[in-house]
């Protein structure tokens, strides 16, 4: 299942009508592992049943200070999950109706977009981790010497899909969301990801744009190591 805006109703948590306080509440998106988010006017709420969002907001949180981010405005749990409240960002998700009619825009903005947070945000003094090493830990099929050498080591993104960019009506980068897994590694932990993603939301044919806006070119033995390792790590 790819994640997706659902297509049926669906059930809103009662912690989310509470935050939504009479406004209309509406269902954006639904990930594969059942979590849920909502746009409450111009905030939005992202509920999950299992879990927490302890990550992501100081993530969110330290990497405000360097790039375009959601801005956090509550989180907490309840006997049915647990939820993050935020600030939303201008832009529409890269993945949006629009986007997906003009996808030679989109991968251009999304390659752009994630260069520009790779620039953006400081290796120097980043307290989180997702190299390969240390998330190598939990695949079995995998070991340390199965590793390539670090390209250029940067803040990964963590779910650089395409779904996790905002793009401005022209085209151009406002702002990245889901990053409870943003941490120092290769920027083609990130790459590979990214260009993987546009099979999944334009179809064949978009990897190079993206790669020529990032401002690098194709390395076929990081982009299957990383997909490997995204796939076998979860």
């Amino acid at each position: 299942m790819i994640a997706k805006a659902p297509s049926e109703p669906v059930d809103v948590p009662p912690i989310v009508t509470r935050l939504a306080r009479g406004e209309p509440v509406e269902t954006v998106w639904r990930n594969e592992l059942g979590g849920l988010t909502f746009r409450i006017g111009a905030r939005f709420v992202k509920w999950m049943p299992v879990g927490d969002f302890s990550a992501e907001v100081v993530r969110l949180r330290w990497a405000a200070h360097f790039t375009p981010v959601p801005r956090v405005l509550g989180h907490g749990s309840d006997g049915t999950g647990s939820w993050l409240l935020t600030a939303g960002l201008p832009g529409r998700s890269a993945v949006d109706e629009r986007w997906l009619r003009d996808p030679a825009t989109a991968v251009r903005g999304i390659g752009a977009g994630l260069r520009a947070l790779h620039d953006a945000l400081p290796v120097q003094g980043c307290p989180f981790d997702w190299s390969a090493g240390q998330r190598i830990k939990r695949v079995e099929s995998l070991t340390p010497r199965d590793i390539p050498p670090v390209d250029e080591l940067v803040v990964c993104h963590g779910d650089a899909c395409a779904p996790n960019t905002l793009l401005a009506g022209d085209g151009t980068c406002t702002g990245h969301v889901d990053l409870g897994a943003l941490g120092l590694g290769d920027r083609w932990a990130d790459l590979a990801i990214a260009t993987w993603s546009t099979q999944w939301n334009y179809g064949p044919g978009w990897e190079g744009p993206l790669l020529e806006a990032y401002g690098v070119a194709r390395d076929e033995e990081r982009i299957g190591f990383y997909r490997r390792l995204w796939e076998l790590s979860g």
